[in-house]
């Protein structure tokens, strides 16, 4: 690893001054950072430990009825609070799935939200990667691309990116509030996170010196919390990163749904929010035909890049078993294994109605 100068900051302003500076980098729980220091795809010349930072490791509730995370909450925390278990269901899912206990207690917010890609060549310094060296070309094009991205990639970059947690706050319109060089601003969380183009290496919004300080869900989210699933499908039921996932979430009107939210993960380099697969659930009846069309608008952009056509059949599948799931109605315990769409429920038998497909 290479040697690297350490600041502990007391203060917020402290932190935005010392990070600003070309070669610095944050740290908190260190989770992603330091696996990436250690195999030298990481390199900082300086360290900003945040993790005193006062004020920063709060769950607060707004007078307007929005929630405000802030960056320095622990996912073990977040996951087993019953006020964010309760009005976020889809959230405390995609927590429980995301990692092992350990790690959970642990990782923060922040990280969570700023976790970098898990390509296999993102990793291996002896691979060509735009993302980790810029006009380096993409050894992912043309190599082994299973895990890779279906939608958003380019002709520079198809990897995606990793977090559970951000896909139910994609589709709950969370936004990412940050302290920077020039001063205070708040971003959609949609909008954080940027596609590849032709600058891989950038992948959010953040400029020298940013510091995530909250991540605020809006008093909308709430909404959804009666008809609300996350779903991860992996290659094992332990602890490991999705294939593809979705979160989602419905506002029923009487029998018919009248606003629905979707994003998917580990489709894209950033979560993908299926606006067009919203559009038409609105006040539309839910149908297993219904769930079909909407899931086929979500994937309608995709396009394999090169032999992970598979995941677009997946991707669609578990966007019906999610929908249904979460019309059924949201349950009142977290399933044994979150956010398996092979968990038992209640509500929803493995074996579907006619008409839906047999499992994701």
């Amino acid at each position: 690893m290479k040697a690297f100068d350490y600041i502990r900051a007391t203060s917020v302003a402290e932190a935005v001054e010392a990070a600003a500076r070309p070669g610095a980098a944050y740290l908190a729980a260190g989770t992603n950072l330091v696996d990436l220091m250690k195999g030298g795809i990481s390199r900082p010349d300086t360290l900003v430990d945040i993790t005193r930072l006062p004020g920063l490791d709060r769950i607060e509730r707004g007078a307007d009825g929005a929630t405000r995370i802030g960056a320095l909450v622990r996912n073990a925390a977040l996951a087993h609070d019953v006020s964010i278990a309760r009005r976020y269901p889809a959230l405390a899912e995609a927590l429980l799935s995301g990692a092992s206990g350990q790690l959970r207690n642990a990782a923060t917010t922040a990280g969570n939200v700023l976790q970098r890609t898990r390509c296999q060549y993102f990793y291996d310094t002896a691979s060509a990667c735009n993302k980790r060296d810029p006009g380096a070309g993409c050894a992912a094009l043309g190599g082994v691309t299973r895990s890779h991205a279906v939608l958003g990639w380019s002709e520079h970059c198809i990897a995606t990116h990793p977090s559970d947690f951000c896909v139910p706050l994609a589709a709950l319109d969370a936004t990412v509030e940050i302290e920077g060089p020039g001063g205070a601003r708040s971003v959609p969380l949609e909008a954080f996170h940027r596609l590849p183009g032709d600058t891989p290496e950038r992948e959010t919004i953040l400029e020298p010196g940013d510091l995530v300080v909250a991540v605020t869900l809006p008093p909308e989210a709430e909404h959804f919390a009666g008809h609300s699933r996350y779903l991860k499908v992996r290659e094992r039921t332990s602890y490991a990163f999705a294939v593809v996932s979705a979160a989602v979430g419905l506002r029923m009107d009487g029998d018919r749904i009248g606003e629905a939210r979707i994003a998917l993960g580990s489709v894209a380099l950033k979560p993908w929010r299926a606006r067009e697969a919203e559009r038409l659930l609105a006040g539309a009846a839910p149908t297993p035909e219904t769930f079909a069309r909407a899931a086929e608008a979500a994937l309608a952009d995709a396009r394999p890049s090169g032999d992970n056509a598979y995941k677009i059949e997946l991707a669609r599948r578990i966007v019906v078993r999610a929908l249904t799931l979460a019309a059924a109605g949201t349950p009142e315990r977290v399933p044994a294994l979150p956010a398996s769409p092979f968990a038992a429920s209640p509500f929803a038998p493995l074996t579907p109605s006619a008409g839906a497909p047999a499992h994701a």
